[in-house]
């Protein structure tokens, strides 16, 4: 048992897994891709499985999506879950069937980690990354099962890599560089509170003085919907040899691929000791109710990344709030602030 205290930066890269029926309703007013709070999930019962004893420590989760296959209904502007119907009660009748959204990943999965000292040496690494590689194919994700490669597949899964990181600025971003070719084709999840932020004072700067002031509530709706806009305009008609006005449908820009992301969740009660409410699943932990936390998303292309530091999901406690949430470092222009979230009143 190794008694080093870890310090060193590294990367630990999952490339490639085979996610089978993770769900797909990440938060009461999303769908689709799995909250970010799922993966930082996996990363505790991962540093929980490997325990304190194998010289890792985790702080932050990056994912990279290559391939989803949402289990809905095919056909039509309006889908449906793919759903299973519960064997028959005991009295022979129909059991009730509950909505559960799934969905199939092809997804990488990138750990800032730091290593112990006698995980310097290149054998050792490889030793603890194929561990990890035993380790996750027993363990679920988001609700799902990660899964080992499809027999035939043409394309030879690499396994767990534990790299690590450059000192150097430089020689880190060549690194990241490197790394990122390696995640392609692909995409990054980032978060995107700046243009959260920024939307809400466009909205705030064109509203009327007559109506209430838009919220950051009201800026997380129009950036997660499709708004579309009349637009008139003055054109000459060659027919009636005058002009007249024409009226179109335009539908407005958005500054890159966008969703709305559950980022983690609000307190709703004070911290309730251990044991005192009823139908906790663990009597031993404390136990307090909470609502999802929203805000912005981004999927870029993995090239776009200067540092792996952009790519991080890291998690963040404020007791005096209650507020846990996810946060991510792209395009911060303060690393230190972090835009107000949203949650629902």
């Amino acid at each position: 048992m190794s008694t080093d205290t870890p310090q060193h930066a590294a990367l630990l890269v999952l490339p490639r897994l085979r996610v089978q029926n993770a769900n797909a309703i990440s938060s009461p007013m999303t769908w689709g891709f799995p909250a970010i709070t799922a993966f930082n999930g996996f990363m505790a019962a991962l540093a929980r499985r490997l325990g304190a004893e194998a010289g890792i420590q985790f702080h932050g989760v990056g994912v990279v999506c290559h391939h989803f296959e949402a289990q809905v209904t095919q056909g039509g502007y309006v889908r449906n879950f793919n759903l299973t119907r519960n064997p028959v009660l005991a009295d022979g009748s129909t059991a009730a069937i509950v909505e559960e959204g799934r969905i199939h990943l092809d997804i990488t999965l990138v750990f800032d980690v730091r290593l112990a000292h006698h995980l310097q040496d290149d054998v050792a690494r490889a030793s603890l990354a194929a561990r990890v590689g035993e380790v996750v194919a027993g363990m679920r994700l988001a609700g799902g099962s990660v899964m080992p490669p499809l027999p035939g597949s043409p394309r030879r899964t690499p396994p767990a890599q534990l790299a690590l990181l450059e000192e150097e600025p430089d020689a880190r971003i060549r690194q990241c560089r490197r790394l990122s070719r390696r995640w392609l084709p692909g995409f990054a999840l980032v978060s995107a509170d700046d243009v959260l932020q920024t939307r809400l004072t466009d909205l705030q700067a064109k509203a009327s003085e007559n109506v209430s002031q838009p919220t950051l509530f009201d800026a997380w709706l129009d950036l997660s919907r499709l708004n579309h806009r009349t637009v008139t305009e003055t054109v000459w008609d060659e027919a009636a040899d005058d002009f007249k006005q024409t009226v179109t449908w335009q539908t407005d820009k958005r500054p890159g691929w966008l969703v709305p992301l559950p980022v983690g969740f609000a307190a709703l009660s004070a911290l309730h000791p251990p044991g005192t409410v009823a139908g906790a699943r663990d009597a031993s932990t404390p136990f307090r109710f909470v609502e999802s936390v929203y805000s912005m998303g981004q999927w870029i292309s993995p090239h776009r990344l200067r540092d792996t530091h952009q790519l991080m999901w890291r998690t963040q406690h404020d007791a005096v709030s209650g507020l846990y949430r996810c946060t991510n470092g792209f395009k911060a222009s303060n690393p230190s602030s972090v835009t107000p979230p949203v949650h629902q009143d």
